[in-house]
């Protein structure tokens, strides 16, 4: 019996992730930041057509079991007792990655991204299990010109960007996935076996990555960086991400160092919040409750009961939010909003606090 599995991350540029004299490109048109990408997944390869991300991995792998052999990985194991053996396997799938086109007036300039090899370590079979591992991605062929921290201490290629995804299949028909290291920018959502929005980086870092994602600093090198990945916001919160970030009234963005707060609880606050990075947690009555990701909305509660914070909102690392006045988003929708973060409830029924967030 074969048993299938996969996991697919793309990488894509949000709003005004880039700072710096590389922002220029992007601030005067001649480059382009991404729409978030789809909540669902089909053929990455038309979303890659329609530019709709900067570059994709999908790790994709099988298993071959026989429920009934004594004989594992086509050697026989001593002593060995009938039941599921994993006979064969097979690592599959690949890293994509799109071009970049420059504009200037009516002209157009593409630019062939440069792929990297993808690279597969061998899997890890145990007894009921194999662990498949793969790193994929590249830079954009688009010349980024650049201090650097190190020699040559300036570069003109473009940075390099990738994810490493670990990717274990069980002989009793179980997967699980993990994001296992990611360069620091752009933004990485992930997706599982049936192309469904699983999670997301939850910190980018465009300065880091364009003085230090080169060379050596490099699965290709010696180095990978480490994956900081969020649960999934509601559907709710993205569709009123584009009312924040594109509705009538342009939001006033804020950065909140890590540790500081955001608002605390028992405040007074009239202020509808977009989480745009890092990781923001939630304590209530000094007890923590969830840590929320990129995408998730937050202060509903003050406008909807009475005008006081029903939470402290706590920098886990360096974040950004955009915050636009209560009356900016409906109502009704910020009431169904609510009805899923009444996190308060955790604490007072089980006396203690009940973590909803995911990091990794």
């Amino acid at each position: 019996m074969r048993i299938s599995s996969s996991v697919t991350s793309i990488s894509w540029i949000p709003s005004e992730a880039i700072t710096g004299a590389l922002k220029v490109p992007f601030s005067v048109g001649m480059a382009h930041y991404d729409d978030p990408p789809p909540e669902v997944i089909d053929d990455i390869a038309v979303l890659r057509d329609a530019d709709r991300f900067r570059f994709a991995n999908k790790l994709k792998a099988w298993i071959e079991v026989d429920d009934s052999t004594e004989h594992w990985g086509g050697r026989a194991l001593p002593g060995s007792k009938p039941g599921p053996r994993i006979t064969e396997w097979g690592h599959e799938g690949d890293g994509m990655i799109g071009s970049t086109t420059l504009r200037l007036g009516s002209k157009e300039m593409t630019f062939a991204a440069v792929p990297f090899p993808t690279l597969r370590p061998e899997p890890e079979v145990g007894p009921d299990y194999v662990r498949f591992v793969q790193t994929a991605g590249g830079r954009t062929g688009a010349p980024a010109p650049r201090p650097v921290s190190r020699p040559p201490f300036f570069q003109l290629a473009a940075p390099t960007a990738w994810t490493t995804l670990t990717l274990t299949i069980h002989a009793d028909g179980r997967s699980e996935f993990e994001v296992t290291g990611a360069s620091p920018f752009p933004r990485h959502w992930i997706y599982d076996n049936e192309g469904k929005l699983a999670q997301k980086s939850g910190l980018i870092d465009f300065k880091e990555w364009s003085k230090k994602a080169f060379g050596t600093k490099t699965p290709w090198g010696d180095e990978d960086s480490p994956a900081l990945v969020t649960a999934v916001e509601s559907e709710l919160e993205r569709q009123l991400s584009l009312q924040i970030m594109r509705g009538g009234r342009k939001p006033e963005k804020r950065k909140i160092k890590q540790g500081k707060t955001l608002v605390e609880q028992g405040d007074e606050g009239d202020e509808l919040f977009l989480l745009l990075d890092g990781v923001l947690g939630v304590e209530v009555e000094g007890e923590s409750v969830a840590e929320l990701g990129p995408g998730a909305i937050l202060g509903e509660r003050a406008l909807l009961e009475g005008g006081k914070r029903t939470s402290t909102l706590r920098a886990l690392t360096t974040c950004k939010v955009a915050a636009v006045p209560g009356d900016a988003v409906d109502r009704e929708a910020l009431a169904e909003l609510a009805k899923g973060h009444r996190r308060e409830n955790d604490v007072e029924e089980t006396g203690s606090a009940a973590g909803t967030g995911e990091q990794v």
